[in-house]
């Protein structure tokens, strides 16, 4: 009988990954991003077939993507090596050379929307506006071009038009925890919630007739909740509201008139249909775990792309009470029964406010005895019962895995989402300090043996964790977090810019806050190994925030590897990449373990 090695590295992270997905309006063909090259490209699938064909060449993920409505070309939107300019471009059908439709270098530009006839394209951009962006209709025909929207206040985007486009729906974006929607047909503007003082968000908007609006709305609540807003009467009706569950997709079948609607709650989501005729409100099982998006056909045939803890992205549709997989993403070579599924556990903070993680304990088969600690980025996200190729390739070689969602995630509530402003070093870090000590004292892990991993807020927690409570830890990996917060509130995108003040802080009048909780200022006792992840075009967290920190570590004579990409923003959009990470971070970590190497 022949005996097989252990899985390596690489195949728990070539499973392939899917970016965004539309389908024809025919229903086809369907059209997705995915790296099965090991680059994104475009790929297609002629319908009921299964098998991929390639639309692009270009190496470039997906930033937005739509069909025309009557099905004849694709629009594409595309950036460089993660610098996130996107530009969009239309592409054939079955793919070929690519027309520039929306191209001015070193902008970016967000939510193409086409007209109904497919005649003018409608888009938000940075050009002319970064702080605040603007909106433009595009006749794609003669090439000119009427701007609809300009940001004053606030970053503002068109989402959508009612069905004779005489009126434009455009949320405005404070922060993210407080947004509003807006109507505006001609020169006048309605705000779709009632005037309040207390901050809010509305999240989705969708007509269902020339004067009826349908949102997702938090205002006077806790929880998103469905409402309804009529533009004759100005009345805001709330529609349907579940305890402790957020609503975070909306989809609207006019053929149907059916509503589909999205929720969190805690670490999984759950998918609802209203029947506008009737009022009845039904939940549909879904395949997944997580949502990450949602399409409804005009047969009423819902798309999917979901993934769970055990299981990768893929894309499902439902015809009748059956889910069919369209893509058969799994794991290559290996078993199902070698992924582990995550303990939903909860412990108390240093407040007695309640905080649930997830808690990945390697099978006893593999169980090294290790636990690496992971703060999620965002702040204001959450780690859930997605599917990350790297968590169970550490679990397989045998390490465990603690991710906490700390105060600021989101799942738990307006309230909890918001305790993050303003407080990026104090609140979310003694939670994960209880986190810890609860590992501790459940046996699970020794005070100072203890590994750190974050990427993103998860790397800046992971270094001001160091800087601050330097004990837990025997070595650190901090992936494109930010050092120093002045220097970070000063270098992200100019449209984020605005909101930093109730994000992070002012660097004026909060200046004493961010000095302490930069994670720059406690390098004296930033004492054990590290290993920094960045990518050079980084939009977000700059590479100056990885440089100065290690550079500064360096120069204190302390253990600092550093590894430059190149070719990547925030995040690993190329899989060479993606796997030279998790093979440096595997070998980091497993020389302060004594594992032997399995890559």
């Amino acid at each position: 009988m022949i005996t097989f090695p252990k899985p390596d590295v690489e195949q728990f992270l070539r499973t392939f990954s899917i970016g965004d997905f539309i389908v024809r309006p025919d229903e086809k063909q369907l059209v997705f991003s995915t790296n099965l090259s090991g680059k994104y490209n475009l790929w297609g699938m002629d319908l009921p077939n299964s098998f991929p064909y390639p639309l692009t060449s270009i190496d470039q993920s997906c930033q937005e993507l739509l069909f025309d409505k009557q099905g004849r070309f694709i629009i594409a939107g595309f950036d460089q090596d993660g610098n996130e300019n996107t530009q969009f471009y239309g592409i054939p059908l079955k793919g070929g050379a690519m027309k520039a439709i929306v191209h001015h270098e070193n902008t970016r530009n967000f939510m193409p929307i086409l007209s109904n006839d497919s005649q003018r394209l409608y888009y938000t951009t940075s050009r002319g506006n970064p702080s605040f962006l603007n909106s433009y209709c595009l006749d794609l025909e003669s090439g000119q071009e009427t701007q609809i929207l300009e940001g004053e206040d606030a970053a503002t985007y068109i989402i959508g038009f009612s069905p004779d486009e005489k009126t434009y729906l455009y949320h405005k974006h404070y922060a993210n925890t407080y947004s509003l929607l807006y109507a505006k047909c001609g020169s006048k503007d309605m705000l779709l919630t009632p005037p309040s003082e207390k901050q809010h968000t509305v999240t989705h908007g969708v007509f269902v007739s020339d004067s009826l609006v349908y949102l997702l709305t938090d205002y006077d609540s806790d929880f998103t909740y469905l409402a309804s807003f009529n533009l004759e009467t100005n009345q805001f009706t709330k529609i349907k509201e579940l305890e402790n569950e957020s609503f975070t997709m909306l989809k609207y079948n006019e053929e149907l008139q059916l509503l589909l609607v999205a929720s969190e709650k805690g670490v999984v989501d759950h998918l609802y249909e209203l029947d506008l005729q009737n009022g009845n409100w039904s939940n549909i099982p879904i395949p997944c775990s997580v949502i990450v998006k949602l399409e409804v056909a005009k047969s009423g045939a819902l798309y999917l792309s979901g993934m769970s803890a055990t299981k990768p992205h893929n894309i499902y549709k439902k015809t009748g009470d059956e889910w069919v997989s369209l893509t058969k993403y799994t794991v290559p070579g290996v078993d199902s029964n070698e992924l582990v599924e995550p303990d939903i556990i909860k412990y108390r903070t240093f407040d007695n406010l309640e905080i649930e993680s997830l808690f990945f304990r390697a099978k006893k088969e593999n169980d090294n005895g290790e636990v690496i600690f992971w703060p999620h980025g965002g702040p204001q996200a959450a780690e859930r019962e997605f599917f990350r190729a790297s968590f169970q390739f550490f679990l397989n070689n045998g390490y465990s895995i603690f991710a906490p969602n700390f105060r600021g995630s989101t799942g738990y509530g307006l309230e909890f989402m918001k305790m993050v402003e303003g407080d990026w070093g104090n609140g979310p870090r003694m939670d994960n300090v209880a986190g810890l000590d609860w590992l501790i004292e459940q046996g699970y892990a020794q005070k100072g043996n203890i590994l750190l991993m974050g990427g993103s807020f998860g790397g800046y927690m992971a270094l001001l964790l160091h800087g601050r409570h330097a004990d837990y830890f025997k070595a650190v990996v901090d992936i494109f977090g930010p050092s120093n917060l002045f220097s970070f509130i000063n270098s992200v995108p100019e449209d984020w810019k605005p909101v930093m003040d109730q994000w992070v802080g002012n660097p004026e009048k909060d200046r004493e806050k961010l000095i302490e909780y930069s994670p720059i200022t406690y390098l004296d006792s930033m004492n054990k190994p590290m290993l920094v992840i960045q990518g050079a075009n980084d939009p977000r967290v700059v590479k100056e925030e990885s440089d100065q920190i290690v550079k500064a570590l360096k120069e204190k004579g302390r253990s600092v590897e550093y590894m430059l990409l190149e070719d990547e923003g925030h995040g690993f959009s190329k899989k060479e990449n993606e796997i030279a990470v998790y093979q440096k971070i595997l070998s980091f970590l497993n020389q302060f373990t004594g594992v032997t190497e399995n890559v």
